[in-house]
């Protein structure tokens, strides 16, 4: 699925879980519509498949009925996706990732080109998860040394369905050798807030020009906590 391009546009690749566990209505609504304001957005699942929207409410469910009935409507292969192609890697808060994407081998290829190429990528909430599967030959991180930020244990804990998680984000990041820092959410609200890989080593303004809205989209995707 891609929304409306135009040419002089840079793209932007929006990764999100196609399990039962689905994609926050939510966070998918606020990433959608930041990130098509700026890019050529490009949408994909594993196999394809269609998202299922969670925590559908009065604020949100026009937006996705609408959404649904759009041509593009069907996302992308994430199988059949070139990283290479895309300036900036989008993930909205997925409580399935934890399901399929944090054990993607077509997500770890193409996390492994963003980190090589020191691209952007944001992940938000439960998308967070999705970054564990871009391990090496030898089972290390890719990511390792890096400072990332996501729900953590305290409150991944308070979720129904803690004590069948297949994986504990916080504890992977850190025996990954990877720093991780909680966010810090109200009490019974979902993880919203963006998390993204801290590169102190790399500067907006000394990278090309076509890949400056991606960074700008990472600002302002960090410095909106609740979206609206």
């Amino acid at each position: 699925m891609a929304s409306e391009r135009l040419p002089s546009r840079p793209a932007c690749l929006l990764v999100a879980s196609g399990a039962a566990e689905g994609v926050s209505a939510q966070s998918f609504l606020h990433c959608f519509t930041l990130a098509s304001a700026a890019f050529n957005l490009q949408v994909a699942t594993p196999g394809g498949k269609t998202m299922d929207f969670v925590d559908v409410n009065e604020s949100n469910a026009r937006w996705v009925q609408d959404f649904r009935l759009k041509a593009y409507a069907s996302p992308a292969k994430l199988e059949s996706i070139d990283g290479a192609r895309y300036h900036a890697l989008l993930i909205p808060s997925c409580p399935g990732a934890l399901v399929d994407l944090a054990s993607s081998g077509s997500l770890a290829r193409i996390l492994q080109h963003f980190h090589s190429e020191s691209k952007p990528i944001c992940a938000v909430g439960h998308g967070v998860a999705a970054l564990c599967c871009a391990t090496s030959e030898d089972r290390s991180w890719v990511f390792q040394g890096y400072s990332v930020t996501g729900p953590s244990v305290y409150e991944l804990v308070r979720a129904p369905g803690f004590a069948h998680l297949p994986l504990i984000v916080e504890d992977f990041v850190k025996d990954a050798g990877a720093c991780f820092s909680g966010s810090e959410e109200a009490p019974g609200q979902a993880p919203s807030r963006c998390h993204h890989l801290q590169m102190s080593w790399v500067s907006p303004e000394t990278l090309p020009r076509d890949t400056r809205p991606a960074w700008a989209l990472v600002e302002l995707l960090g410095g909106s906590e609740d979206p609206p």
